[in-house]
C-alpha cells in the first residue's frame, strides 16, 4: 500500500504497483475494496445494458462506459464510477475520461455509502456533471440529482419509473424502473 500523503492526478495515474482498485480523491487514496455485490453487478450490468440500448437506438455522440474505468475530474480527483455516459467523444482518451461526464450512477454497497452520498455529491456538482443517481439497493431507493437544474432532488423506488433528465428533450425519454433490471 502506497504511504499515506496526497498525489496528483498524473501520479496516481503513472502508479502500477497498487493492488485491487482505487480512486484519488481530494488527492489521497481511496481503497475501493471490497469487490461488489451479485446484486450491486446485476443492477450495473442492468443499467449499462438499457443505457446502452437506447443510445445505440437514437445514435448521436453519448457513450456508456462502467467500472473499471478511470474519470479524472480535475488533478486530485479521479474516480471510477459503477455507470457512465459521455456525450462529449473529446473527452475520452484509450485511459480515461478527461472531465465530468454528463451522467453518473453509483450503486451503493455497505462499505461505500458515506463516500458515495457526501464526497462523491459534491465532487460530482463542483465537476460539472449534470445528472447524478445514487442506487441504494440494501432500501431500493434511487437518489437522483439533476444538477442542471434548479429543481429538487428526487427520491424513487425501485418500482417507480425515473426518467433519465439528460434525455428529456428527446422525443423518446429514457425511463426506467429498477425492479426490472433485477
Amino acid at each position: 500500500m502506497a504511504e499515506k500523503r496526497r498525489y496528483t492526478s498524473d501520479e496516481f495515474l503513472a502508479m502500477t504497483d497498487l493492488d485491487g482498485r482505487y480512486e484519488l480523491v481530494s488527492g489521497e487514496l481511496y481503497d475501493m475494496s471490497p469487490s461488489p455485490s451479485f446484486k450491486h453487478q446485476r443492477l450495473s450490468g442492468g443499467f449499462y445494458w438499457k443505457i446502452r440500448n437506447y443510445i445505440e437506438e437514437r445514435g448521436g455522440p453519448c457513450i456508456v462506459l462502467a467500472a473499471p474505468m478511470d474519470v479524472k475530474l480535475n488533478d486530485e480527483d479521479i474516480v471510477q464510477p459503477d455507470i457512465f455516459v459521455v456525450c462529449d467523444p473529446d473527452k475520452m482518451d484509450e485511459q480515461k475520461c478527461n472531465g465530468a461526464p454528463d451522467w453518473v450512477i453509483e450503486i451503493l454497497s455497505p462499505s461505500n455509502s458515506e463516500h458515495d452520498t457526501v464526497e462523491k455529491l459534491a465532487m460530482y456538482s463542483k465537476a460539472g456533471v449534470r445528472e447524478y443517481w445514487i442506487v441504494d439497493p440494501m432500501n431500493e431507493k434511487v437518489l437522483v440529482y439533476p444538477f442542471e437544474k434548479a429543481k429538487a432532488t428526487g427520491i424513487f423506488t425501485f418500482d417507480d419509473e425515473i426518467s433519465a433528465g439528460i434525455y428529456e428533450t428527446e422525443e423518446v425519454q429514457l425511463v426506467l424502473r429498477v425492479r426490472d433490471i433485477l
